[in-house]
């Protein structure tokens, strides 16, 4: 029996076990580790800009959780921001047994209000690279995120052999703070909120001052002098090979990410190994992890960039610049050089063949079922609707409810959301996706989609012109709950007659965030096998909250009592739901 095929006929066992553990106590191999967070707003000049920053423990990015496969994650997070609520998203950690702690606002529970606790409580049941962010309004780009990093059980081994192992997380940064940019997206006549102000890498870039007006600003408004603002640097020991854990949490940007003089050969996304490919740049899009092995092979007398830069867009913004430091240099030795220019914004054909180079390791493929039980074909438009600008899938926009789709599903409150699904497909017969069309006959709902419980589903995500002339953007979608097979990308319409002959279905890694390019479409298959309510969106914040998503419902049958903590809002205020 095949690798993949041992793996599919395992799931049904693997969530029954993944239920008990989280349920009754853990083996002895397995830890609960414990951490005590405190959310707060923070003035920081992470850019050199004073803004207010969402801190965990007076940090962002906030403190790295280190786990090992099978571990309980415990995490007791205190709201300290007096006037705002908060969720917290552990984003591709599946939440097997566990949904109502996926930490998403409206979907999984009812937010955490100022001055309350919440307890999260999950197994990581796979070694890889993920992280966690906020995921209430668009809080995430305040500063809210981190990193997690689950290693193998003791007596496994990485398929690659390295000396030392990073995370970084590289991020865009705005000045204007969510709530600001919310107004202007939410205005008649519509206000976009233009693009980032600068580049972070791990919490760390550089805006130049000189281009605001300095009468109008306190002296320490924006000083780039400030050591919170000086370049993040990576020290090497020269000869050594490092693993970085690389992931983006951009608002908006897709990025190229480079070091200067350096191959990266990737051997891991979204926490599975794939076949290794060695690039000079990678890119990566807000959501996605990957691990690239680096050796420190150069010359070890000096210091090189490592940079990020935007592409997919005309951008102004400058690179995000960090250090590659060669040990004894100094950590904070300029390069002697320039640092080098990252590849064309508009090279959609270059982004588009590394993603379909990336392949599962032959000795970790996981094999796709052979056909689908159904197929939702999801074309991504803006549109007007009742004069606001919106995202919608398949013309309808989607709108988050007030009660929490989990507790509304398993204690059958219908009243609380649209019990309309959003339809499974659109007219591809007779839409151009390359003119701008009218688009002003659009709806908002909070209807979702249910799916058969351990049905096999594909999902094709298509891209189409927007709300401009000759203008298609990038959308990276996430997939919450689950990991999906990617079976292929292509520029142009997708052909439901011929492009599916093309799937790959051999070799396809799994992800749980993947890129849709410009005028372009991408492929998945699920197998709806996790019991709960899924959120799956573009992780563009932006874009989010125009209504640039969707939920899947599979097995709500299957789910356990719900804890009274998620519950508190929209129809769960009443003393019936309260602790």
């Amino acid at each position: 029996m095949s690798y993949g095929r041992l793996v599919l006929n395992l799931i049904s066992l693997q969530l029954f076990l993944y239920v008990f553990f989280v349920n009754f106590p853990v083996s002895e191999s397995a830890r609960i580790r414990h951490h005590k967070w405190e959310v707060n707003y923070e003035y920081k000049s992470p850019d050199c800009f004073k803004k207010l920053v969402l801190t965990i423990n007076g940090k962002s990015p906030g403190p790295t959780i280190f786990a090992q496969q099978g571990d309980t994650i415990v995490v007791e997070l205190k709201n300290n921001l007096g006037t705002e609520n908060v969720a917290v998203h552990w984003h591709g950690i599946r939440q097997i047994g566990t949904p109502w702690f996926d930490g998403t606002e409206g979907v999984t529970q009812c937010p955490i209000q100022p001055g309350d606790t919440f307890i999260y409580k999950f197994v990581v049941d796979r070694a890889g690279t993920y992280l966690y962010h906020a995921h209430y309004g668009m809080q995430r780009e305040s500063g809210l995120y981190g990193s997690i990093r689950v290693a193998l059980p003791d007596g496994e081994s990485e398929p690659f052999a390295y000396d030392y192992d990073k995370s970084i997380i590289l991020n865009d940064w705005y000045h204007r703070s969510p709530y600001e940019q919310a107004a202007l997206l939410s205005s008649i006549p519509f206000q976009w909120v233009g693009e980032p102000q600068s580049l972070l890498i791990q919490g760390k870039g550089k805006f130049d001052c000189s281009v605001l007006d300095a009468s109008s600003l306190n002296s320490d408004a924006c000083n780039v002098s400030n050591p919170e603002c000086s370049p993040y640097s990576l020290t090497v020991v020269p000869g050594k090979t490092y693993r970085l854990r690389i992931s983006s949490l951009t608002a908006l940007a897709a990025l190229s990410f480079q070091i200067e003089g350096h191959n990266m050969t990737i051997v891991e996304a979204d926490g599975h190994y794939v076949e290794p490919i060695v690039v000079q740049n990678l890119f990566i899009y807000s959501g996605e992890s990957y691990s690239v092995l680096v050796k420190a092979n150069q010359n070890p007398s000096r210091n090189y960039w490592a940079f990020s830069s935007i592409v997919s867009r005309q951008s102004n913004t400058s690179q995000g610049l960090a250090i590659f430091n060669y040990y004894p240099n100094h950590p904070k030795r300029s390069p002697p050089t320039t640092p080098p220019a990252g590849p064309q914004w508009n090279d959609v054909e270059s982004r588009l063949t590394q993603s379909q180079s990336i392949k599962a390791l032959k000795s970790h493929i996981i094999t796709p079922p052979e056909k689908s039980d159904r197929v939702l074909v999801l074309l991504n438009t803006q549109n007007e609707v009742n004069g606001y600008r919106r995202w919608a899938i398949n013309n309808v926009s989607f709108n988050l409810p007030q009660t929490p789709y989990l507790v509304s599903l398993k204690e059958n409150l219908k009243h609380t959301f649209d019990q309309t699904s959003p339809p499974d497909v659109y007219d591809f017969a007779n839409y151009d996706i390359y003119v701008k069309q009218n688009n002003s006959n659009a709806t908002s709902s909070n209807g979702i989609y249910r799916l058969e419980f351990n049905s096999t589903v594909d999902i094709i995500l298509q891209n189409a012109n927007t709300m401009n002339v000759n203008n298609s953007e990038t959308h990276p979608w996430h997939l919450h709950g689950h990991d999906f097979w990617v079976l292929g990308y292509g520029q142009g319409k997708f052909d439901m007659h011929k492009d599916p002959k093309k799937y790959n279905l051999v070799n396809p890694i799994m992800k749980n965030t993947v890129a849709v390019q410009p005028f372009g479409w991408t492929a998945l298959r699920i197998i709806a096998n996790n019991p709960g309510v899924w959120l799956f969106h573009c992780h563009i914040e932006s874009h989010f909250y125009m209504g640039m998503g969707l939920v899947f419902e599979e097995g709500i049958d299957k789910v356990k009592e719900l804890p009274s903590s998620i519950m508190g809002c929209g129809a769960t205020k009443t003393s019936r739901y309260r602790p």
